[in-house]
Order: structure tokens, then C-alpha cells, then sequence
């Protein structure tokens, strides 16, 4: 399933309300880095704010409101609070599992990491430690 949540700001500037949505593709921004981007910005560009006109300044100085959320991410919301840091983590713990799960498939023949905690640790521990050294 999708994972994705709808993103909500309401402010006023110049005796004139703004109201913005737009629905957030968690998977594709979460693909390539592992932390959420600037929403306020993501906002801005989709709407078409210029950010850097003092329409953007009042509007960063709203807390953004989240609702929707769809797939796991809807494990990580409560109260329009979306906890981004935790789903981040739990989402790049399943892009790794992902990855992993057919390499034990192929090579070890278990068919469920899950069931083999002590295992998936270490492959887990294994990618970590590739990611972080760089190559000679």
C-alpha cells in the first residue's frame, strides 16, 4: 500500500486567509534520503508561494497540520501530529528488509527473516556498516 498523508496549513496575510493541502507521496521522498524535507517549502512551491516573499515567512511560522495518512504511516499519526521521525525509521527498516529478504531467499533459504531475528540483526547490522564505509 501507499504510504502518503496529506499535509495542511491555514494562515493570513495581508487581511487575506490561505488555506493549502497538498497530499504527500511518503515513499517517493522518503526513496532517496532519510529524513522528510522542508514541508513548508514542499507547500509553498506546489501552491506556488515564492520562497522568499514575506508570504512565505508568516506561512513557516504555522505549524502544519497532517491528515490522511495512508498505509503505515497512519501508525505514526495521532491527533494531526505525524511523528516523521519515527516513520522514517520504520520505513527505511522495511526498504532494508526489502532488500534482504531475497538474498536469504537465494543464498540461506529462509523464506521469512522475521522468523529468524538473530539473522535478519546481522544481515540488517551488515548493510548498515556497507552503507557507512566508504569505498577503497
Amino acid at each position: 500500500m501507499k504510504n502518503s498523508i496529506d499535509a495542511h496549513i491555514e494562515f493570513s496575510f495581508k487581511g487575506e486567509t490561505h488555506s493549502l493541502t497538498s497530499t504527500l507521496d511518503l515513499d517517493q521522498l522518503f526513496e532517496y534520503r532519510d529524513s522528510l524535507p522542508a514541508i513548508h517549502a514542499l507547500l509553498a512551491r506546489e501552491h506556488g508561494i515564492d520562497t522568499y516573499s514575506y508570504l512565505y515567512e508568516v506561512m513557516q511560522a504555522e505549524e502544519i497540520e497532517f491528515r490522511n495518512a495512508q498505509g503505515i504511516a497512519a501508525d505514526f499519526m495521532a491527533d494531526g501530529v505525524f511523528n516523521h521521525e519515527a516513520f522514517a525509521a520504520g520505513w527505511q527498516d522495511r526498504k532494508i528488509l526489502t532488500l534482504l529478504q531475497p538474498i536469504a531467499s537465494r543464498e540461506l533459504d529462509i523464506a521469512d527473516l522475521e522468523q529468524n531475528q538473530a539473522l535478519k540483526n546481522a544481515l540488517i547490522q551488515a548493510y548498515n556498516l556497507g552503507r557507512e564505509t566508504p569505498p577503497s
